[in-house]
């Protein structure tokens, strides 16, 4: 990750990161020639506002990926300082109003194995370890059924395909995904914005989740469209500011928000700071991973549930330790 620290002038900070995967030169450059620019020396208020005049100033490098990850960093890192100084959680902050503290469903988003004994494996371990909820990434229908079979009839499968089918192909496997009793095909078919594919496969009977590479509250009004659940990813949608777009949206047209969150920093403690203002029924996603160093250790999982944290801002702070082993450049 790409990830942003704003202070103000009174000493308060702010956390985000920015989407780069194998792109961090990129998006690193992108957050300090472009971003920095418009935020350094400003006394920003109105966030939302300020988020859409970088929009208008920067379309002309292009309205998504890596223009829109480094917004995102930013823009969570001014919310969360925001939300600091008003000694708010960030949902109370972007509220307004007080809320009260939940917890959320979390599922386990296990990578893709190809195997069906890892598969099987993995399954097991996250059942023992409480999870309801579990997402493949798998398309092999053999192992799709392997893992109905391991974690029984009452917990929740959903698949993500990765943009491995046509539409016709994806059509063609929901006979043996209903007989999985899967909630839902994730990027089913590329490309990921093909958004009558999306439509068609749900009229056959499936409920379609994607969105992840989405930009921007305006383009995700067509995912929104087009699809059951969309899956707004905090850190390259936009940040804060677009994800509450995003939500306004999908809520107006009868759709359930499923964020994506596979991720380890402030985009994850962001979305998770953000579950009191999502319905009951959205979910959080958990990457089902063991990672060498914690930047901030997760809330602990309690029945298959996340508590959302009370503190101000995001409820994220970095493990100094773990970031001095890990960075890369400053």
């Amino acid at each position: 990750m790409v990830l942003v620290r704003v202070e103000d002038e009174d000493g308060n900070v702010g956390w985000g990161d920015s989407f780069s995967y194998f792109c961090t030169r990129a998006t690193h450059a992108a957050v300090t020639d472009m971003i920095a620019p418009i935020v350094v020396g400003r006394s920003i208020g109105d966030i939302p506002a300020w988020n859409l005049e970088v929009q208008k100033k920067l379309h002309l490098f292009g309205r998504y990926g890596i223009t829109t990850f480094a917004l995102s960093g930013v823009d969570i890192a001014l919310w969360d300082l925001q939300a600091k100084r008003s000694n708010k959680t960030l949902a109370a902050e972007v509220s307004g109003t007080t809320i009260e503290p939940r917890a959320i469903d979390a599922y386990a988003s296990l990578v893709r194995y190809g195997d069906i004994n890892l598969v099987r494996h993995h399954c097991q371990r996250a059942i023992d370890l409480g999870f309801h909820h579990i997402k493949l990434h798998e398309v092999d229908p053999t192992i799709i059924a392997a893992a109905r079979e391991v974690i029984g009839p009452d917990a929740v499968l959903m698949v993500d395909a990765n943009c491995a089918w046509t539409t016709d192909e994806a059509i063609a496997q929901i006979p043996s995904l209903k007989q999985s009793n899967v909630l839902w095909i994730e990027e089913p078919i590329f490309p990921p914005d093909d958004y009558r594919g999306h439509k068609l496969i749900e009229a056959a009977g499936m409920a379609v989740g994607a969105g992840e590479n989405a930009s921007t509250a305006f383009d995700f009004t067509r995912v929104s469209e087009s699809l059951r659940y969309p899956q707004p990813s905090m850190t390259k949608v936009g940040g804060v500011s677009e994800f509450l777009g995003v939500c306004r949206t999908a809520k107006s047209l009868g759709k359930l928000v499923m964020p994506h969150t596979p991720y380890f920093g402030p985009g994850f403690f962001a979305t998770l700071a953000m579950a009191p203002l999502l319905p009951q029924e959205s979910l959080l996603e958990y990457l089902f991973v063991d990672p060498e160093g914690w930047l901030q250790q997760p809330p602990a999982l309690e029945n298959g549930k996340m508590i959302v944290p009370v503190g101000p801002g995001i409820g994220f702070t970095p493990e100094m330790k773990t970031l001095e082993r890990f960075v890369i450049s400053e």
